[in-house]
């Protein structure tokens, strides 16, 4: 676990925000936004629970993720661990996802939800909350944020809220941080210096990770419009290789078109890289006739060769190719992961980090690096929809086998102040 010195000012401020003394302690809620590993997750939530703590008895509270597992990997954990330092004893429940927290004859309950879609909202309706914290709220739909915070029923309950930037018309920042004033809201923008556990060369390690729009918001810290190429840091210099002769494992990724391009690639893994060894890409506009979906799998099949494919990953919404493809019986398939900003974010950090590499053999795919861009009319984060085939079915790929399981999170361990400096709660 990662000690330091003392909190930062923000840190600080987010701590005490509710405390009798503070100038803030009359607002309804806490906003916190800006870059990765600023130092926002940690203090928010230990601030979460001890106020939850020093007001009531017996209640029950929300800790809202955009999954469960993100949740407890980004939150729970990190969480448990130091409130157990101060005293309280934690007792997370996996199966009805709840986490009780006593300090003597003192308990509280956290149930845990995640808002992945439009769906959620559903999980926590009918609840009767003190209070409520959101993780990443900017990842979660306003459907389920909206509803969790009707559940709020109890007197001088508070809302929490943490994100990492989005696009500049997020119904989230539009609603709450342009307007947290009118919302009796306090909001505080995080930077890396404002987490005090991050070294220079931690920090200088994060901003060489992202380019364009990526850069500004985790790094600098802001909501800003995505525009231009989607992949500036893809380079023929760098990234195109010819591929070794035999890889340890392999793959075979693809995009299914009827009328629009199907795209597919044959990856080998070798060494720390996965190697895009060579690529199927067929326009049935500019051969003007269609293929069947038959077809289509005879041409996986030669992209194959012998090779013992461990699998392949494909569009999810192309459920008669997934069972042509299950029918003869030769593949595993597994319908891709398809968030695609996020997916688009990894693969962006598997170029940065030389993971993917691409034959000169691959030419459908050189093609569309240098012309896929990001739609600048379109409301929010959204790729043009031309020459995206190859891209597509490369980030099918990267979400769906080379991505950790669910969303990517970060958290910053902090250590409590010293004595000197220290900060009393009574409970």
């Amino acid at each position: 676990m990662t000690e330091i010195a003392a909190f930062s000012h923000k840190q600080r401020r987010v701590m005490t925000w509710w405390t009798p003394g503070s100038p803030d302690r009359d607002r309804d809620a806490i906003i916190c936004d800006g870059a990765v590993r600023s130092g926002k997750t940690l203090c928010m939530s230990l601030s979460f629970v001890l106020w939850a703590f020093s007001r009531f008895k017996g209640e029950s509270f929300a800790l809202c993720g955009k999954t469960v597992t993100s949740l407890r990997r980004n939150v729970v954990r990190p969480l448990t661990a130091r409130l157990e330092e101060l005293g309280f004893t934690c007792r997370e429940q996996v199966s009805k996802n709840l986490l009780q927290i006593r300090r003597g004859k003192h308990c509280n309950t956290l149930y845990l939800f995640g808002g992945k879609d439009e769906s959620s909202a559903a999980l926590i309706q009918g609840a009767t909350l003190a209070g409520v914290l959101f993780d990443e709220v900017a990842l979660m739909p306003r459907s389920f944020v909206e509803q969790a915070l009707a559940r709020c029923s109890v007197a001088g309950s508070k809302f929490w809220f943490n994100c990492n930037p989005e696009h500049p018309r997020h119904w989230f920042y539009r609603e709450w941080i342009q307007k947290a004033r009118e919302k009796n809201a306090l909001y505080l923008h995080f930077t890396m210096e404002d987490n005090p556990s991050l070294s220079p060369a931690i920090r200088k390690r994060y901003e060489s990770l992202y380019e364009g729009a990526f850069y500004d918001r985790f790094v600098l810290g802001k909501w800003v419009a995505a525009s231009g190429r989607i992949y500036p840091m893809f380079s023929e210099a760098r990234h195109v290789a010819h591929p070794p002769e035999r890889c340890e494992q392999y793959y075979l990724s693809c995009d299914y078109g009827t009328l629009n391009p199907t795209s597919a690639g044959l990856w080998g893994r070798c060494g720390g890289s996965w190697h895009r060894l060579r690529e199927y890409y067929y326009d049935a506009r500019e051969k003007g006739e269609s293929r069947t979906d038959e077809e289509h799998y005879r041409a996986l099949e030669e992209l194959a060769g012998g090779l013992p494919v461990t699998a392949v990953i494909v569009d999810p919404s192309a459920a008669s190719f997934i069972e042509c493809i299950r029918r003869h019986g030769r593949f595993r398939v597994i319908p891709a992961k398809n968030d695609v900003v996020s997916g688009i974010r990894r693969v962006s950090d598997a170029l940065k980090e030389g993971r993917l590499l691409f034959s000169p053999s691959c030419k459908d795919t050189l093609r569309e690096f240098s012309l896929y861009c990001w739609d600048e009319r379109a409301a929010g984060d959204t790729p043009k929809k031309q020459n995206d085939h190859a891209m597509d079915d490369i980030r099918y790929f990267v979400s769906t086998v080379l991505a950790a399981p669910e969303d990517d999170g970060f958290f910053v361990l902090s250590a409590s102040r010293s004595q000197k400096e220290g900060t009393h709660w009574d409970f």
